[in-house]
């Protein structure tokens, strides 16, 4: 811990800040923290929504004049980040990292913190509250709840503990309402409830979790949820969502990697503060947004988002090429030893597998965006992996691959064999997650820990008997891999041998 003083309001001013897109070092908010009001609540409150929506909800507000777009950023399951932003009024800064330098900018759109178990009163009135138009959210794949069909996961005991509230607030029972909100579509449904009897007007609920129409499948959870609380209420309010609220979806990219604290050193250094809400991003920041809102937002637009029509194809090209490829590269870095993302990008055999997938399985498989150039894009992944300033580690990227191989790599090998193709490098980096399950060591003998919400049926699965059995046993997982892929002879035969290639070597 420093003797400096801490970033708040108060402190703020003694800042040597230059303003906010003036190329500066050290930047100040674009907005005036203290001016903004709350027009947006963003359930998840991670270092990713700091470097990314935050930001560019803030630099939107600037370019439009507008001080209604601050935002109540909410934590679910730690109050870690409150206490780490509310004694600094919501402040924070973001350590921009290029190969080339750094900068540092304080961001001033966040106008309060909450923690949901213990606040869920204030957050589910600023979701019904008429000052709110937008309610975003990155909850990550496995916040939401689901069940392997797609659905909400009603076995869940804190999901089914909010929708067992739901009706009683519906009805208006008093001590339903002080109870807490313990899930996001939990506290997402609660609120809306609050908003209809409020009579506080139509809401866009933005997703910005890496999921395919993840705004189509947050609607719904949302309304398959009501369909499991059940009762003419719950058909009222479920009515009252399809009329009165929007649900876009989104297509979010920036390297967010952890905050270290040789970043804090830095961060001191420049700001003269000391900041325990600091973030750490790359350069690169994209934002695609479905034009489908059913009230005000920001003028995202403005701050360089891209509104369109239809993001599925900016959401598939960047899920397949450049979440598909830092998946292969942490499971094949990984299995080798690498400890970072970029040290495992500088293996040949590692660099020459993402490359083929990206060129020769993943682009045939897109219509590109207009726009978007997938070649040059492909390149520029590379590059933006290779920068070892963002400082994403291998097993970072690994964690959840039960949810996150279904729809980084598989999509792409299910298109390939309905081509009539076997695609080599897809196939190999799914048998690299296999490997990394079934061994959980690589070569050098290290453990590579399963953090995987089915790590358990995972590991059971794989250790079930012989490893010449391996891939039959992980294929059998509907959870992961659907029938038709499962079932499709030259993917299994092509699997059989990578995995065995790959077992042979993390011995």
């Amino acid at each position: 811990m420093t003797d400096l003083d801490r970033l708040s309001l108060t402190t703020l001013d003694a800042a040597r800040l230059a303003p906010a897109g003036s190329g500066a070092e050290l930047e100040g908010p674009a907005v005036d923290p203290r001016a903004a009001r709350v027009g947006v609540v963003h359930l998840g409150l991670g270092a990713f929504h700091r470097s990314h929506q935050a930001v560019f909800t803030e630099d939107a507000a600037a370019a439009a004049g507008e001080e209604r777009w601050g935002i109540l950023g909410v934590t679910q399951r730690s109050a870690r980040v409150v206490e780490q932003l509310r004694p600094q009024d919501g402040l924070y800064s973001v350590l921009t990292k290029g190969r080339s330098g750094s900068s540092l900018r304080v961001i001033g759109s966040m106008r309060g913190v909450a923690f949901l178990r213990e606040d869920s009163v204030a957050v589910l009135d600023a979701i019904a509250s008429p000052e709110v138009a937008v309610v975003s959210s990155t909850v990550s794949e496995k916040g939401y709840r689901r069940a392997p069909g797609g659905g909400p996961d009603l076995s869940d005991p804190e999901l089914a503990a909010d929708l067992a509230v739901v009706a009683a607030e519906l009805e208006g029972a008093p001590s339903a309402s002080a109870t807490p909100a313990l899930s996001p579509v939990g506290a997402l449904v609660r609120g809306l409830a609050r908003r209809m009897r409020a009579d506080a007007g139509p809401v866009s609920v933005v997703c910005c979790d890496n999921m395919p129409d993840n705004g189509e499948v947050l609607a719904g959870l949302v309304l398959r949820s009501l369909d499991a609380v059940g009762g003419p209420l719950a058909e009222r309010l479920r009515a009252w969502v399809l009329e009165s609220v929007a649900f876009p979806s989104t297509m979010v990219d920036r390297i967010t990697p952890a905050t270290t604290p040789a970043h804090r050193a830095q961060a001191e250094g420049l700001l003269g503060l000391r900041d325990e809400g600091l973030v750490v991003a790359e350069p690169f920041a994209q934002w695609v947004i479905e034009d489908r809102f059913a009230a005000a937002r920001p003028r995202w637009e403005l701050a360089g988002a891209t509104l369109t029509s239809d993001v599925a194809p900016w959401e598939r090209a960047k899920l397949r090429m450049l979440n598909g490829s830092h998946s292969v590269i942490a499971y094949l870095g990984a299995l080798r030893g690498f400890r970072m993302i970029d040290e495992a990008l500088g293996d040949e055999e590692i660099l020459a597998t993402v490359r083929q997938m990206m060129t020769e399985e993943v682009i045939p498989t897109l219509t590109a965006p207009e726009g978007l150039d997938l070649a040059a894009y492909s390149e520029q992944i590379i590059e933006r992996f290779a920068n070892p300033a963002t400082g994403y580690t291998t097993l970072q990227v690994a964690g959840d691959g039960s949810q996150k191989v279904p729809i980084r790599l598989l999509g792409t090998v299910a298109d390939r064999l309905a081509a009539g193709v076997v695609p080599s490098a897809a196939t190999r980096a799914v048998a690299a997650w296999i490997v990394f399950v079934a061994r959980g060591s690589d070569l050098l003998g290290n453990p590579l820990p399963l953090d995987d919400p089915l790590a358990a049926r995972l590991r059971e699965t794989a250790g079930a008997g012989p490893e010449s059995g391996l891939v039959d046993r992980m294929l059998d997982l509907r959870e992961v891999f659907p029938r038709e892929l499962a079932e499709h002879e030259g993917f299994r035969a092509a699997l059989r041998t990578e995995v065995a290639g790959l077992l042979t070597l993390a011995r």
